[in-house]
């Protein structure tokens, strides 16, 4: 039986469930079979986001679930996040209240600020606007701090319980700690073996903020969906499951490779949303509390860890003329404005 708890629990007392179904990249047929299959499962945890374009197939099927009296809202924990081109203060119970109609909800349980660039798009559904040139249509006025007392505010409101950031650097998150009457409750970032943010891991340990792993198995998906919206990303993709160290820790197991690396981000005590839309993955993904693993097990992942050369979701490699902007998180390459 694993010692993990089922959950994460947010310095408000709001209790987060260690496994969630991430849902990017998915045609409505996909995203509505994939949330059938992991609520069926035992998942009560939803990832979505206003810019993955899937919260009304979501919303059709948490209402389903909730009106049959299958399950019942409190029981779920669904998150979703406002978009880059709803970065701005006057945008954001605008944007929530759009997410919350897709959903069909009152609330949401927690509410990401997306990504800390703000772009500016011609309409709502512009949701990443292109230059002539390919590149990204950047707002270069993005005051997080101000965007962050927009998000207390949704707080206030109820229209969601807890707040939080999504793709924030240290020093980004520091800013909000410093001027938030309402402290963060989680950051979404990418996590796995291979990019395991120790540091960020250590400063989010010392100022009460839980983390979230999106990416733990990898996304072998994205170069389709950034072709697909006209942008060059030659992103080099990890093949976590195939390393030979994790493929040797699962045998002895008698797991999955893919459910090993969750196990070892659910042991560091960070919250998994493994995307899949396949029911057999979805199933598989949620079957990791019946097993631990050893200190020796632990110490063979961590080496695995590459530091910053791990990191794939980097903003200037996929999302053209982010660079430039004030509020670039992970700015490796220096540019002249």
């Amino acid at each position: 039986m694993s010692t993990v708890q089922d959950h994460i629990t947010f310095w408000n007392g709001e209790k987060m469930p260690i496994v969630g179904l991430g849902t990017w990249l998915s045609s409505k047929e996909e995203i509505q079979t994939a949330v059938n299959s992991a609520l069926e499962a035992g998942y009560r945890h939803i990832d979505t986001a206003y810019v993955y374009l899937n919260e009304g197939a979501i919303g059709e099927v948490l209402q389903e679930w909730i009106q049959s009296g299958k399950i019942k809202r409190e029981e779920l924990f669904i998150v979703t996040k406002l978009p880059m081109t709803g970065n701005r203060s006057e945008n954001v119970e605008k944007f929530l209240r759009k997410s919350l109609e897709n959903l069909r909800l009152d609330y949401v349980d927690l509410y990401l600020i997306h990504a800390p660039v703000g772009l500016i798009g011609k309409d709502d559904n512009d949701i990443f606007p292109l230059n002539a040139d390919g590149s990204v249509v950047l707002d270069m006025t993005t005051d997080l701090v101000d965007i962050w007392k927009s998000m207390e505010n949704q707080v206030d409101s109820g229209l969601t319980k807890s707040i939080g950031v999504s793709n924030f650097n240290e020093e980004q998150l520091g800013r909000i700690i410093n001027n938030a009457r309402i402290k963060p409750a989680n950051i979404q970032v990418e996590l796995h073996t291979q990019f395991q943010q120790k540091s960020l891991r250590d400063f989010c340990q010392k100022h009460g903020i839980t983390l979230c792993a999106y990416a733990p198995l990898g996304s072998p998906g994205r170069n389709a969906f950034y072709t697909g919206l006209g942008i060059d990303s030659p992103i080099s993709i990890p093949d976590l499951m195939q390393h030979p160290a994790v493929a040797r820790i699962a045998k002895k197991h008698n797991k999955s490779n893919a459910q090993v690396l969750l196990k070892y981000l659910m042991e560091l005590g960070i919250a998994v949303i493994p995307k899949s839309v396949n029911p057999g993955r979805i199933l598989a993904n949620f079957q990791v509390f019946d097993f631990n693993l050893s200190p020796i097990d632990m110490a063979k992942l961590r080496e695995l860890d590459l530091g910053e050369a791990g990191r794939t979701f980097e903003f200037t490699k996929s999302f053209k003329g982010t660079a430039k902007h004030p509020e670039n998180p992970f700015p490796r390459i220096q540019v002249n404005v």
